[in-house]
């Protein structure tokens, strides 16, 4: 078993089943369509807690299984379909098998395109395998991945985070030419798992799409209250510390339920001298999280418009807005024609500042600068 955390409101990475807060029908729905050969799309808003998610539901799947192999790789950084290829190389390769002579030569004899080479830790002796794949031989690349995968004999999945990032590839036919490779690997099942719901629902709707209806749909919301309120309880009282009720209940309606905002702020209470909490506690440390963000989030002003600003702050001083064309609502705030409103709001939803809920409302998607907003 792994050590204790020394803090347990993890906000990155995973440790195990002990540190992460319910999303027990979610696993289940990944568990059973991984194993039953259904490719998944996940789609939630960044920060909600699908990277997590995925991890929690291999944990098990591995546990479970300890002849599966699973790999996750984040492709939001990527720019171009090259990238793709050698951040999907780096993380399969070499890792697939366990390292044997065997393994050398059957890597060396398919990637001939990312000529491989193999090195040694000098105290553990453990091998690692360093790629170099010409621009040139990418396509050619991504193929010997897959041809690597399908004939490995093992049973894989494989998580790729912030999927909708190809459509933003230069390149054209991206969507295409991965799902002509993927819907022939038997062994292999993938997670697409995406923030930019627009984007993937076009993708996995989208009739005229190549991802058309090839994936199990599942939607991420926030953790019920009850839930985490009795994690967060039972987590505290196991370091010896206690959290009430009321004081959980405060910070999860303050920052609205969103996973990660709710987990940083139980990091940073978690974290001070004493063992009891209160609201005041609660405030004290957002005081001190705004000043911290301060120069950030007078940049994030800086780079969009005063009508856009506007309309930013009357969301944030709202919470939530549902109908921000609504003469009463622009009105209260001084915003101008609706036309204007709904161009702004446009602008901010395509830069992440503003997000559509399940309930149609729309609302400040960072809860930190949504109260710096509304100071």
């Amino acid at each position: 078993m792994k050590d204790k955390p020394n803090n347990p409101f993890l906000i990155a990475g995973y440790h195990s089943p002990s540190y992460f807060c319910d999303r027990e029908t979610e696993t289940k729905k990944i568990i059973s369509a991984l194993i039953n050969d259904r490719n998944i799309s996940l789609i939630s808003p960044r920060r909600i807690g699908k990277t997590g998610l995925i991890h929690h539901a291999f944990y098990q799947l591995a546990d479970h299984d300890q002849s599966v192999r699973c790999f996750y790789l984040d492709i939001f950084s990527t720019q171009n379909l090259y990238e793709f290829v050698e951040l999907l190389g780096k993380t399969v390769i070499g890792k697939l098998d366990t390292y044997s002579e065997t393994m050398v030569k059957r890597i060396a004899t398919f990637f001939k395109s990312f000529r491989p080479s193999f090195t040694f830790d000098a105290v553990t002796g453990s091998p690692s395998v360093s790629l170099n794949i010409q621009k040139e031989q990418t396509e050619a690349g991504l193929q010997e991945i897959f041809d690597y995968l399908k004939t490995s004999g093992k049973r894989c999945y494989i998580a790729i985070d912030e999927f909708q990032q190809i459509t933003e590839y230069p390149e054209k036919g991206v969507e295409a030419l991965l799902r002509s490779y993927m819907q022939f690997l038997p062994n292999v099942k993938f997670i697409f798992a995406g923030s930019k719901k627009h984007l993937m629902d076009a993708m996995f709707s989208s009739v005229n799409r190549p991802f058309y209806q090839s994936t199990q749909k599942i939607g991420l919301k926030e953790i019920p209250i009850e839930a985490y309120r009795q994690f967060a309880i039972d987590l505290f009282s196991t370091y010896n510390k206690s959290i009430s009720p009321v004081v959980f209940d405060y910070i999860y309606n303050l920052m609205m339920g969103h996973t990660w905002y709710v987990q940083y702020l139980l990091n940073q209470l978690f974290s001070l001298s004493q063992y009891e909490y209160s609201e005041q506690d609660v405030n004290l440390l957002i005081t001190e999280i705004l000043q911290e963000e301060n120069a950030t989030f007078k940049t994030y002003c800086e780079v969009i418009s005063k009508g856009q600003l506007r309309l930013l702050k009357a969301i944030a001083t709202e919470k939530k807005v549902s109908l921000p064309y609504e003469g009463t609502f622009m009105r209260k705030y001084n915003l101008t024609a609706p036309s204007s409103v709904k161009l702004a709001l446009s602008s901010l939803i395509d830069k992440t500042f503003i997000l559509k809920g399940e309930d149609g409302a729309y609302y400040v998607y960072d809860r930190f600068f949504s109260l710096w907003l509304a100071q």
